[in-house]
């Protein structure tokens, strides 16, 4: 092994000492096996602040060990970046440290070396790999949110934008799990250091106001302890009292989220009370609300009714003689553990079997979002289920049964019924909320009383719902409802959905471009086949807005790809009287589509129409499909093309828009007669802008004709756009 530097030293002999005083013997030869180990893999690697690279492992397995964390957990963390960065294998970590080491590890590795299609299709399969590792071992997550905390406090020597990149994924995906998972230090941590990067001037506003009120703030602190020291112990015996400043991010919130003065922010000051028992906790609290006046609006019983990552508390913010606001937090020690760890105080305290249920339930929602992202194609869909559900802010409600049911702050009735059950949900007709009728829209709000009306006659969800609805288990269980349903029906819907899309974004392509375009990104999506596709798009299982660029990506490439294809004029078809070849077809009778008028040059396409022969149409005619594989009768749409040798004249008709004046008409049909353009008809008629809209028909041979025709009329003076009619 290499003579290892002094920053190395050092850091390596503080984490050392540190893992001897809190591990058996045999857990730390280990622990230090795996530093050898991974010291030699990184060999010669540098971080971008010019750190030798095993540094970051070192400052992870740190990290991992004030949290308490077990031996394995440490290992991990040394040995985290190893198979990404260097040639040691997977299985060359389970050979040396074990089959569970080696899966922890597997977890924790990003999915650089996937070929993925986009940055935004990269984070979601990172993370879904995160969550299905985390649903068998949760500490692969506890070892995930330790490397980005780490990599968070290091974050000033990379590149602007991608710190940018990394604070926004810190703030909307790792901060969340934090608090999902109750770990509160690494939570408020990588908050903070997520919006320096992401606002550094309100950080440096807010970090400055509390650093200027430091000396005033301890000292009312202090005083505030004491006197509640003095009376709760009258009360309580062994009650501890701490203080503490609100972190910088939940006063950021509050001031640039909800428009408040820094003055305004009632929870700055804080007071927190541990106590030996759940009737002490009470006891305290009628004590502080003797001693100051509560500011209604300002109680939560989390002890009665806990947050869904097992928070429990009472919260009250009261205001006293100094007329300075602050809150007070009282709840007990088992409480305290676990409102400090979260799931990490399994590890740190040492639960035995009294905290497997608990452990259990911590672990449900990691189950249940991986089924709601299971039921949707959408790879990206795992993201906006994390964004949308593990947000700190919630509500709370009941049903009229007295049952407490939390949901995210702006959710609807809707998604209270399916919370309820995805029987309910479907069953849903309106609901009640403190006994009056509101409509299927209503926001509700903590303390509501709702009521759900159901009938066994209702057809189910309607499409619309998908829009509002904000919780992704309500989401999904309605997509669950319509993929049941008549599976026809969906794929028609998406057909139509993708057809008026395409008309939207202006993509067209023959028949062969269009289905190879569509198969591309069936396959991109793990679809079997285009009607799945169709059908995910039908039941909402894939959003089009989502998919959209990738669909303009892939038609792109195909239009870019495309080089003029030569006509291939078949020797035994003859022309039909229109100078049209039907192909496949002889002696067909034809007719030019008085919708758009097509002319020698134009793309063309036939349809087979019921006892009156084929009716050539433009390709871009508003009456031709966007695809006809997406056309409801695919089968009469056949090619047909213009005979090489043509020479008949065609009608054609053109819309001029013009300024109103006397000689207008004249110039128009003296340009015309001069270029010898046979005119059929001449109309105008004066617009309410003072214009005129000239209509004329002529006579032309070929596109190109008509081009020319155009042309010399957008020429004459007063003439300001001259069109085709039909396009």
């Amino acid at each position: 092994m290499a003579e290892m530097s002094m920053e190395e030293k050092q850091a390596y002999e503080s984490f050392i000492e540190k893992v001897r005083q809190n591990y058996s013997e045999a857990d730390a030869k280990m622990i230090e096996a795996a530093y050898k180990k991974a010291s030699a893999a990184h060999i010669g690697q540098t971080r971008d602040s010019g750190q030798p690279y095993i540094i970051h492992p070192i400052a992870v397995a740190e990290i991992l060990l004030s949290l308490g964390m077990d031996a394995q957990s440490l290992v991990s963390a040394l040995l985290h970046d190893v198979v990404e960065d260097t040639d040691v294998c997977i299985d060359e970590i389970g050979c040396g440290f074990g089959e569970d080491v080696a899966a922890l590890v597997d977890g924790v590795t990003k999915l650089d070396k996937v070929p993925l299609e986009s940055k935004e299709e990269a984070q979601a399969e990172n993370i879904r790999k995160m969550l299905l590792a985390m649903s068998q071992d949760i500490r692969v997550i506890i070892i995930k949110l330790s490397d980005r905390l780490h990599n968070m406090r290091t974050l000033s020597f990379v590149p602007e934008q991608k710190r940018r990149d990394k604070a926004l994924e810190t703030l909307e995906i790792y901060a969340p799990i934090a608090h999902r998972l109750g770990i509160r230090p690494i939570k408020e941590e990588l908050e903070d250091l997520a919006i320096s990067y992401l606002d550094p001037i309100a950080y440096n506003e807010i970090k400055e106001s509390l650093e200027s009120q430091s000396k005033s703030r301890n000292e009312f602190l202090e005083k505030i302890k004491s006197r509640i020291n003095e009376r709760i112990s009258e009360v309580v015996q062994g009650a501890r009292i701490e203080g503490r400043i609100k972190s910088v991010h939940g006063i950021y919130r509050k001031m640039y989220m909800q428009n408040r003065n820094f003055d305004e922010i009632y929870d700055i000051y804080a007071v927190r009370i541990i106590v030996n028992t759940v009737i002490d906790c009470y006891n305290c609290l009628g004590v502080i609300h003797d001693m100051f006046r509560p500011i209604p609006g300002r109680f939560k019983d989390y002890i009665s009714t806990p947050k869904p990552n097992m928070y429990q508390s009472l919260h009250t913010t009261v205001i006293g003689k100094e007329g300075i606001p602050f809150e007070v937090q009282i709840r007990t020690w088992e409480m305290h553990k676990t409102a400090e760890y979260g799931i990490a105080a399994h590890w740190k305290y040492k639960l035995g079997i009294s905290g497997k249920q608990q452990f259990e339930e911590r672990l449900a929602w990691i189950r249940q979002l991986l089924e709601l992202q299971q039921d949707s194609e959408d790879v990206e869909d795992i993201v906006r289920i994390i964004k949308s559900d593990l947000v700190p802010e919630e509500v709370f409600l009941l049903t009229p049964k007295g049952d407490v049911i939390s949901l995210p702050q702006g959710s609807t009735v809707i998604d209270f019924a399916y919370a309820i059950h995805s029987a309910v949900g479907n069953r849903m007709v309106g609901a009640k909320v403190d006994g009056r009728i509101v409509p299927i829209t209503h926001v509700v709000k903590t303390g509501e009383i709702i009521e759900i009306l159901t009938s066994n006659q209702n057809k189910g969800p309607g499409r619309d719902w998908l829009n509002i609805v904000k919780t992704s288990e309500a989401r999904s269980k309605i997509r669950q409802w319509f993929k049941k349903q008549n599976r026809e029906e969906n794929i028609e819907v998406g057909k139509s959905e993708l057809e008026r899309e395409f008309r939207r974004s202006g993509i067209r392509l023959d028949e062969d471009d269009m289905k190879e375009m569509l198969q591309k990104i069936s396959e991109r999506y793990h679809f079997r086949d285009i009607q799945d596709f169709y059908a995910a798009i039908g039941y909402g299982g894939v959003l089009l807005s989502r998919i959209l660029p990738q669909i303009k990506e892939e038609y792109n490439k195909l239009i870019k790809a495309q080089a003029p294809k030569p006509v291939q004029l078949k020797m035994k078809q003859t022309a039909s009287s229109e100078g049209v070849i039907v192909e496949g077809i002889e002696n067909c009778l034809v007719k030019l589509s008085k919708c758009c008028n097509p002319i020698p040059g134009d793309d063309i396409i036939g349809f087979i129409t019921r006892g009156h022969g084929v009716s050539v149409h433009k390709r871009d005619c508003t009456n031709v499909p966007v695809s006809i594989h997406l056309a409801a009768e695919p089968e009469r749409w056949i090619p047909v093309h213009w005979s090489s040798d043509i020479k008949e004249d065609f009608n054609a008709t053109l819309l001029i828009t013009c300024l109103a004046s006397v000689s207008i008409m004249a110039d128009i049909s003296g340009a015309l007669a001069n270029m010898r353009v046979m005119i059929h008809s001449l109309n105008s008629r004066e617009t309410k802008d003072g214009r005129y809209n000239v209509t004329v028909t002529v006579t032309v041979n070929s596109l190109e004709h008509l081009k020319s025709v155009m042309a010399r009329l957008n020429k004459i003076n007063g003439v300001f756009n001259v069109e085709r009619s039909g396009t």
